[in-house]
């Protein structure tokens, strides 16, 4: 859900509380709509985040780990220019809107003081970083916009910064009982409450309105005290930072108790609003920001692999035309038999084919500027070119069948992929694979590739799952011992998944998780039940110049299971 008055209101208390009079020793951009400003304040080493994209818009202390990309923006390199250095003078929320304003002493490249606002709307698609001069004129900001965007506003470098227009709504937060009642007063009460209150007031989100609705029953007389109690919790500070969680995952935040879900929700009682966006945004930032980089990747994978599957059709199409060879070459027998019956400028040549047993009469089409040697020879040849060329598609057509397959197994491991890690580690492997080629001019990834995944069964063997087609090849033919059992689900992508056991018969339970897990990390997952093969690691090989991931196994067993979440969860370690 979008911030709203109220939550923004409680986060400047808190952050004011933390940064008022800190330094700022940092700006990074990991991402265009990110801002992370490291900075020194009471002692303490802080980050605060600062997000104006359209789903996720907030400012708030974070403990993320975020990846920065290896140049700059050219927002971040002005700021950087404005920012670091600078004394965090005051924060406020101007006007109750959904505003965070950082008030700045910085100096300029001469040490002459000036005093500049970092202004952080965060209104929805609308939400924007601005950084104002000393003169109120905006120095730069993270998105411009002119009239084509907004009909009332303009933000561009050099204009007189403006607050967002006021919505045509009584203020909630500032308004007195008179005018609350007054409105409620004229209200159409046969609208829903929550609807009439979230058109009548600025200020309040869809969601508290719902909630502020439900505890006044939908009973307009019910709702002047509903909006006073409410207006009286915020002046006595009583807002409470609220995570909403469904089964065990965040799907809303409020900065107050939400009861309006009854049983289907729980409120979790963060001990900071910082701490409560950390929490709800966290894995969906994450989930996002691999999406937006795998999503390159992905493009690229689905075109190898769209290339490789117009070129193997096309090659598959000249084998079948190589399937006329030994016809071609009954002609050319049955020109050479009959050469004393051919002068040169005939065009057809009717004789029976003595190799059918009914010899039916056949009509074999010849040049007639060649001499009957020449037609003949003629023949032999294309047989020749023929059985070659049937020779070497056959060749090129496995070859063509073994890279599609790659591609899309490594698909399936980018879908499967869960940080930006594994995201680096599959670009290396098509690399590696020769199916992508560094950018010219970029830079080398110098990251070393992570270790398999691990897990403990309950009977406490140790299983360890790749997570690429490279590490799958080095899993299974470097760190198993022999005498390991050897996992993958059949006739679908999946991870090798190995089961340690220390040359003894693993227990029945060890070997149902194992196959579990590979189900679960395999094109399966979603799937329902499917059948996995397991067998000593001695009994798998890995073919002379296969591509990675591609093994051959005998003497296994199979067992028919299905992913489990909850069990890879549990046994990860």
């Amino acid at each position: 859900m979008p911030l709203d008055a109220l939550t923004v209101s409680a986060l400047t208390s808190e952050l004011k509380d933390k940064i008022e009079g800190g330094k700022i020793d940092k700006v990074q951009q990991p991402g265009r709509d990110l801002l992370l400003v490291s900075l020194r304040s009471k002692g303490e080493s802080l980050r605060l985040l600062i997000a104006a994209g359209t789903g996720n818009a907030r400012a708030h202390l974070t403990k993320m780990s975020l990846e920065n990309p290896a140049e700059p923006p050219m927002f971040c390199m002005l700021l950087r220019k404005h920012l670091v250095g600078a004394r965090i003078v005051s924060v406020r929320q101007p006007d109750w809107e959904r505003m965070v304003e950082l008030e700045l002493d910085t100096h300029d490249e001469l040490g002459v003081e000036s005093r500049k606002r970092l202004v952080i709307e965060l209104i929805g698609r609308s939400s924007n970083v601005i950084l104002v001069g000393q003169d109120g004129r905006i120095i730069e900001c993270m998105r411009r916009m002119d009239f084509a965007g907004d009909a009332m506003r303009r933000l561009l470098p050099g204009m007189i910064y403006r607050y967002p227009p006021k919505q045509d709504k009584l203020p909630f937060f500032t308004s007195t009982a008179d005018e609350r009642r007054a409105l409620i007063g004229a209200a159409d009460t046969s609208r829903p409450a929550d609807k009439w209150i979230l058109d009548s007031f600025s200020g309040l989100s869809p969601l508290i309105c719902r909630e502020l609705s439900y505890r006044c029953g939908g009973d307009y007389t019910r709702l002047p005290a509903a909006l006073d109690a409410l207006l009286e919790s915020v002046s006595a500070g009583e807002l409470v930072p609220t995570l909403v969680e469904r089964d065990s995952k965040p799907f809303d935040f409020s900065a107050m108790s939400i009861l309006q879900y009854g049983d289907g929700a729980e409120n979790i009682r963060m001990n900071s609003f910082s701490e409560m966006l950390d929490a709800f945004y966290s894995q969906r930032d994450l989930t996002e920001s691999r999406r937006r980089r795998s999503s390159e990747l992905t493009h690229r994978i689905k075109t190898a692999r769209d290339r490789v599957a117009r070129k193997l059709a096309a090659q598959r199409e000249e084998l079948a035309r190589t399937e006329d060879k030994e016809n071609v070459r009954v002609k050319a027998e049955l020109v050479t038999g009959n050469i004393y019956r051919i002068k040169k400028g005939d065009r057809t040549l009717e004789c029976g084919n003595y190799y059918d047993p009914d010899c039916p009469n056949v009509l074999i089409e010849l040049d007639p500027l060649k001499t009957p040697q020449q037609n003949a020879a003629a023949l032999y040849k294309e047989y020749s070119k023929l059985k070659g060329a049937e020779k070497h598609l056959g060749v090129l057509v496995s070859e063509g069948e073994k890279q599609l397959e790659y591609l899309s197994s490594v698909l399936d491991e980018l879908e499967r992929a869960e940080s930006e890690r594994d995201v680096s580690d599959i670009r290396r492997e098509l690399s590696s694979a020769g199916f992508l080629r560094a950018a010219r001019g970029g830079k080398q990834d110098r990251s070393k590739p992570q270790a398999p995944l691990r897990f403990v069964t309950d009977d406490g063997l140790e299983v360890l799952v790749g997570r690429s087609n490279v590490q799958n090849d080095e899993l299974t033919t470097k760190l198993a011992r022999r005498t390991d059992y050897w996992f993958h689900t059949q006739k679908v992508h999946g991870s090798h998944v190995i089961l340690r056991c220390d040359g003894l018969e693993p227990p029945e339970t060890s070997v149902e998780q194992a196959a579990k897990l590979a189900a679960y990390f395999s094109q399966a997952r979603i799937g329902g039940k499917t059948a996995v093969d397991y067998t000593m690691v001695r009994f798998v090989r890995k073919p002379s110049g296969a591509l990675p991931g591609k093994v051959l196994y005998t003497d296994f067993k199979t067992i028919v299971t299905e992913a489990d979440e909850a069990l890879a969860k549990r046994l990860a370690k």
